[in-house]
């Protein structure tokens, strides 16, 4: 399926203009969104495949994006491998995290039928997306559910208890991280074979430990993921936000295109990142709740670089945040498609 503007440029098909989904647009600021959550709890609604799949394409209907993204959590994997988070609509709540556990990689227990309703969900979305619209599987990183699993829900953004046992921790840490990089590696092969095209990895905390820790330690749980998609003739999106300069040893051998957050400019990531990778990227969300002047004279500064890069998605840095007005969204996406891009 080559003919929608996001198969094309991901598959590098010249376009006229870039294609255009949001991190996180199943849910949050969607009025429709909102009123089925009045209905259902998101643990409800995350499991509940035909409810899934109706939220999974609510962005595509109420804001004209390009791509879907499968409505599920991060946190999956540690459920099914054992571990019973309870997704409450104030995060989700681990009872008791691997730090208290003696042996923590011994009591994980993989279950791979725990992924069958997420499957479930893909065969209904696959039915009934628009043809043109490709639908984007993915999975939370090693690194950021491994740091929900060690310390639980973090205090702040920071997960010092996680990012503390995996120093002081290393042998079992390294036992911990191959757990959880088994059960993604069989999680994104499901998501392909049963219609997504693509598959993004969300590794929304990999800055906070030093870059060369990070690619000791997660480089190739990363490839190795990458690996089983593009092996099933998906491509590969990588989002490992905060690691900085980091991302010039990204090469293509570990993905095809590479999510950019608002820290770096995209110019600056151009010249750093493998010519042969695409990028996507990087507006800061929190631009989303100034007025539609300020959006607007902040997206223009994207045409240039829009111009003469093909191989690029647009996106935002990070995923889109409660609070920002559904017409500041609606916005910027109708911005994108009507905007001359000089190609």
């Amino acid at each position: 399926m080559n003919n929608g503007i996001f198969p094309k440029t991901i598959n590098g098909i010249k376009t006229s203009r870039p294609p255009v989904w949001l991190m996180r647009q199943a849910g949050r600021v969607l009025p429709s969104y909102l009123m089925l959550k009045e209905k259902y709890s998101f643990q409800e609604m995350m499991m509940t495949p035909e409810i899934a799949a109706e939220v999974t394409l609510l962005p595509v209907c109420d804001l004209g994006v390009d791509a879907a993204i499968l409505f599920s959590d991060i946190l999956v994997i540690p459920h099914a491998l054992g571990m019973e988070p309870d997704f409450t609509d104030n995060g989700p709540v681990f009872h008791k995290p691997l730090s208290l556990k003696d042996n923590p990689a011994a009591s994980l227990k993989p279950d791979v039928s725990k992924l069958n309703y997420i499957c479930d969900t893909i065969d209904k979305i696959i039915l009934k997306k628009p043809v043109d619209i490709p639908l984007i599987g993915f999975c939370g990183a090693p690194f950021t559910v491994f740091c929900y699993m060690v310390q639980g829900p973090a205090k702040n953004e920071n997960f010092t208890d996680a990012v503390k046992y995996l120093y002081t921790n290393k042998s079992q840490s390294k036992k911990i991280i191959e757990a959880i990089t088994e059960l993604s590696k069989e999680y994104a092969y499901r998501q392909i074979k049963h219609g997504a095209t693509v598959f993004q990895l969300f590794d929304t905390h990999a800055g906070l430990i030093p870059f060369e820790l990070y690619q000791e330690l997660f480089f190739r749980a990363v490839k190795e993921i990458a690996d089983v998609v593009r092996n099933a003739n998906g491509k590969f999106i990588f989002f490992p936000k905060g690691i900085g300069t980091g991302i010039m040893d990204i090469n293509f051998d570990m993905c095809d295109f590479l999510s950019i957050d608002w820290q770096i400019p995209l110019t600056l990531a151009r010249k750093l990142v493998d010519e042969n990778v695409g990028l996507q990227g990087n507006l800061d969300p929190r631009i989303l709740f100034s007025d539609k002047k300020t959006i607007e004279s902040e997206l223009n500064k994207y045409i240039e670089f829009g111009s003469q890069n093909q191989n690029w998605i647009f996106n935002l840095g990070h995923g889109l945040m409660p609070g920002i007005p559904f017409e500041n969204v609606k916005f910027v996406v109708d911005w994108v498609k009507n905007t001359d891009w000089k190609r």
